[in-house]
């Protein structure tokens, strides 16, 4: 898979908001198929970068491209369009719709065609199957618990036809049994599908055991950009997640 072309290629991304450096000069590539992690604690830059790439914040500077195309500054609608599908750490689904319906309406809007009733419900039921989600037409979003509602986010990305999905946060509000898989049903959407994957988390466990590789973030910079197991080796991303050697002994 190393010699896949890019599909994604951020550079020199930088987002200020006023006086504040959120996203600094953040470089990096991803490739068609690959699972990538962008890791780092909270306040680091991740989801600020991630939103950058999804449309919904426009860059200060830098070049966001999709197989070639710069998409930096494109609305969050148009990049969805251009085959980004996302999903939000806070799921908002519409409470009162089904579950087929939730993904009915992003198969409809998230199309980069014109599509039909018929070929929209297809492509929403193959989500929802996808996600591990019932599509029983009468299905309601009503008792989801965490793991639940983090499927029917995925199924709604899914429903819209991605090449690139965005994971944001994926494993947040869940336990360990859930978070194992909610990890396996990405990796499995990624070998099925050949759909590729970048995975915003602060939560490395689980996410290392999955992705093909990492880059860290802290401060808005880029610190590490390697493989899991290098990251789990690399003294500064310890310490960006642990404390310094001193703190850690103590």
């Amino acid at each position: 898979m190393s010699g896949a072309p890019a599909l994604l290629q951020v550079e020199r991304l930088t987002k200020r908001f006023g006086g504040f450096t959120a996203v600094d000069a953040v470089s990096f590539s991803v490739a068609e198929g690959q699972i990538l992690g962008l890791l780092g604690p909270n306040g680091s830059g991740k989801s600020t970068t991630f939103n950058c790439i999804a449309g919904m914040l426009k860059p200060t500077s830098g070049s966001v491209r999709l197989q070639g195309e710069e998409i930096g500054g494109l609305s969050a609608d148009q990049v969805c369009r251009r085959g980004i599908g996302r999903t939000f750490q806070i799921p908002r689904p519409f409470r009162d719709l089904s579950l087929l319906e939730n993904a009915l309406l992003a198969a409809y809007y998230g199309a980069g065609e014109a599509i039909g009733r018929e070929e929209a419900e297809t492509r929403a039921r193959d989500a929802l199957r996808l996600a591990q989600l019932p599509d029983d037409p009468h299905a309601a979003t009503t008792g989801l618990g965490a793991a639940g509602l983090k499927k029917l986010e995925l199924a709604r990305a899914l429903a819209t036809q991605p090449r690139l999905l965005l994971a944001d946060e994926s494993l947040g509000g869940l336990d360990a049994a859930e978070m194992r898989q909610a990890a396996d049903m990405l990796k499995r959407i990624r070998d099925e599908r050949g759909i590729t994957i970048v995975w915003v988390e602060h939560i490395m466990g689980v996410l290392l055991s999955v992705v093909d590789r990492v880059v860290v973030l802290d401060h808005g910079a880029v610190i590490f950009e390697g493989t899991a197991q290098a990251a789990q080796e690399d003294e500064r991303v310890a310490e960006v997640y642990l404390g310094p050697p001193e703190a850690r002994a103590a």
